[in-house]
């Protein structure tokens, strides 16, 4: 999204962050779904189709994670540091809101 209308909507450079995380956050439920689909296949060519669907799902999961790892807006492994990025998206989502209410 160009810089200009970022700045308009009140996003500034929040909106990669945004997409990222939704999209690891669909990459999450789509392992999740492929998973519980799996054990409820009928026929070993099904079961067979699946899991390749899951390696590419839990593959697609990695990268963004790797990506989002390498923008610094993901910490895994740092609680205090995601807790803070939590808690800034929060407050800029609640932000929106409220502007949005007044208009």
């Amino acid at each position: 999204m160009n810089q200009f209308i970022q700045n308009m909507v009140g996003m500034g450079g929040m909106t990669d962050q945004v997409i990222a995380t939704d999209f690891l956050m669909a990459a999450k439920s789509g392992v999740r779904n492929y998973t519980v689909a799996l054990t409820e296949a009928a026929t070993p060519e099904l079961r067979t189709a699946l899991r390749e669907q899951l390696r590419d799902a839990i593959q697609t999961h990695e990268n963004i994670s790797n990506y989002m790892i390498a923008k610094g807006y993901y910490h895994p492994h740092e609680l205090s540091e995601q807790l803070q990025v939590d808690l800034t998206a929060a407050s800029t989502a609640t932000n929106l809101a409220q502007q949005q209410s007044y208009k």
